[in-house]
């Protein structure tokens, strides 16, 4: 069997979660979009379904998935519905959903549920992707609460830069959603995951946790709190091929890294298929048998080639740690010129095998 596999620490995804509690101070809904960045939406919600206070998804057939596989903890559509049809669904199961648009609201006018829905509208704070804007929220809210058939309402908005700690956005979306929603009196949403953990001004009813779930810093350097994340995926593989080279010899397509010394050059059973970045840069840390080690050459589709010159005991069947406990992801992230929520998402063919500690 092929050596590669992504071992998902669900204790440690548990730890992340009671954090994101710790730090927002009154509910988290438990962001699982995109099979939980990667780690498994149904493995990973039913960890944390003892103590969510509820899901998060990006569209009804995420949703779907989940109430197939046994949760039943709240569930909200982060984008809302598509089409009007997809209420019937809505209602057959429960979820929640959020509004982000005119057109919702007046298909939910038309509809006749037999339970209220729960409704998140959403502002346009700032981030200019999804949400009404600032003078349409209040006429929106009235039409929604105006209706029967339409429960609680959560007030919520998005940042687009909490992630940048120097900037001032994420202050200026706050003071508007403030203004906007000052005598609504509606519970709020506000954090998403590096709100949560650099922003501790920001408060609302519930936090959106995604990135920090599963361990990954959304900042670029070290950061206090982001620093007791624990990472949840360990992407590793083993050597499959050792290479004795002399001085002066290229390794791999492009001939990207030449030696300098005689070198032992060991291939890994993982590439750019498997969803590693193709063009990381020679030394991008990795770790071999548990010590630092870099990789050299350019990624191939399913190998890559590591330095073994100085690890001796290194050979065939070694365990090439690709990013975990020692090598963060948010780090790897930064070297490749990409961010840690896309080689999270883009892990493909590589087996996940679950564990508890």
């Amino acid at each position: 069997m092929r050596p590669a596999r992504a071992l998902i620490d669900l204790a440690a995804l548990r730890h992340n979660y009671r954090l994101a509690r710790e730090l927002g101070g009154r509910k988290a809904l438990a962001v699982v979009k995109a099979d939980a960045y990667g780690h498994g939406a149904v493995r990973c919600a039913r960890a944390l379904e003892p103590e969510a206070d509820g899901f998060g998804v990006a569209c009804i057939e995420e949703a779907l998935e989940l109430r197939e596989a046994g949760i039943r903890a709240p569930i909200l559509l982060l984008e809302g519905f598509f089409e009007a049809s997809e209420l019937a669904l809505i209602e057959a199961h429960d979820l929640w959903f959020v509004v982000q648009a005119d057109w919702q609201i007046d298909a939910i006018e038309r509809a006749r549920p037999a339970k209220p829905f729960t409704v998140w509208l959403k502002l346009d704070s700032g981030m200019h992707r999804l949400g009404l804007a600032a003078q349409n929220y209040g006429a929106a809210l009235h039409r929604l609460q105006a209706m029967p058939h339409v429960g609680e309402v959560v007030a919520m908005t998005h940042f687009a830069r909490a992630d940048e700690l120097d900037c001032d956005r994420t202050g200026q979306q706050l003071a508007l959603f403030n203004q906007v929603c000052a005598e609504a009196s509606l519970p709020t949403s506000l954090e998403n995951s590096p709100a949560l953990l650099g922003w501790p001004d920001v408060h609302g009813d519930w936090s959106r946790p995604g990135l920090m779930l599963y361990g990954a810093s959304p900042f670029a350097g070290t950061h206090p709190v982001a620093d007791r994340l624990r990472p949840v995926m360990t992407v590793e593989s083993g050597i499959i091929s050792v290479r004795d080279l002399g001085v002066g010899e290229p390794v791999g397509y492009g001939a990207r890294f030449v030696t300098r010394r005689p070198s032992r050059i060991g291939v890994v059973a993982m590439g750019y298929a498997d969803g590693y970045p193709q063009f990381v840069p020679n030394g991008t840390p990795v770790a071999i048998d548990g010590r630092p080690g870099d990789l050299v050459g350019r990624v191939s589709m399913d190998m890559l080639t590591v330095d073994l010159t100085d690890h001796p005991t290194a050979g065939l069947g070694s365990r090439v740690e690709l990013w975990g406990a020692q090598v963060r992801v948010h780090d790897l992230a930064a070297r490749c010129e990409t961010s840690a929520y896309q080689l999270l998402c883009a892990l493909k063919r590589v087996p996940r095998t679950y564990v508890e500690e």
